[in-house]
């Protein structure tokens, strides 16, 4: 479970404090799949790297399962991330250097989990990518190198996937495409997903939606079951 408990963050803009997230308290229950909105500069994103141990808020607590995250050590938040967290980019953030099959297997390998050949494979054909996984980053679709960053995110089996504007750089149809591809893994592998996106569309099929206006929780709306 994801808590966050009166969470500020603060940052210095020139002579004044700017309030980026203002006393936000919410959980996330295990398996559930939440749809954070707002404007530009609500704090979204903020939102999610506290979440995943990447900031630390100005005051406040982030708890994941039992575990304060903002009481950690750099190497305790490193083993929480390994062990629990997935995480999904707008830009990807692919190795150029390494093969599409390669991004996948490396974080596995450097974990030291076992069976990572297996895994890989078995990642790639999850996201439907078996036959482009000798292909390098540039030579990838837009689309394809997102799915292979999904597929990266699953690798270390988290309890928890933190997705940040995952279609942002696709088109309506490749975005799509890879909502329901996050949806269905999610439901496959019943983890908790947090997707921070302005697109109304998607976030109305999420389960919960949360949405942000001036670092504030506007509103906080429960579904029977996402669409």
């Amino acid at each position: 479970m994801i808590r966050l408990q009166n969470v500020t963050k603060t940052v210095r803009s020139g002579t004044d404090d700017l309030t980026i997230l203002d006393d936000v308290s919410f959980d996330v229950p295990d398996g559930e799949f939440v749809a954070v909105t707002g404007a530009s500069g609500s704090g979204k994103s903020t939102l999610l790297g506290l979440i995943a141990g990447l900031d630390a808020p100005s005051s406040g607590s982030v708890f994941i399962d039992e575990d304060e995250v903002t009481a950690m050590t750099e190497d305790g938040l490193a083993r929480i991330r390994s062990e629990k967290i997935g995480f999904i980019f707008q830009s990807f953030h692919l190795i150029p250097s390494l093969t599409a099959y390669e991004n996948i297997l490396i974080p596995m390998e450097i974990l030291g989990l076992s069976n990572v050949r297996e895994r890989a494979n078995e990642l790639l054909e999850q996201v439907d990518l078996t036959n482009r996984g000798h292909h390098y980053p540039a030579e990838l679709s837009g689309g394809e190198q997102q799915r292979i960053a999904i597929a990266r995110a699953f690798a270390n089996s988290p309890k928890i996937l933190l997705a940040d504007e995952p279609t942002g750089n696709l088109d309506s149809k490749n975005g799509q495409h890879i909502f329901d591809l996050m949806k269905d893994l999610h439901a496959r592998n019943k983890v908790s997903l947090v997707l921070v996106t302005h697109d109304n569309v998607l976030a109305d099929k999420a389960q919960r939606r949360i949405v942000l206006a001036d670092g504030r929780v506007r509103s906080d709306e429960s579904r029977e079951s996402g669409v």
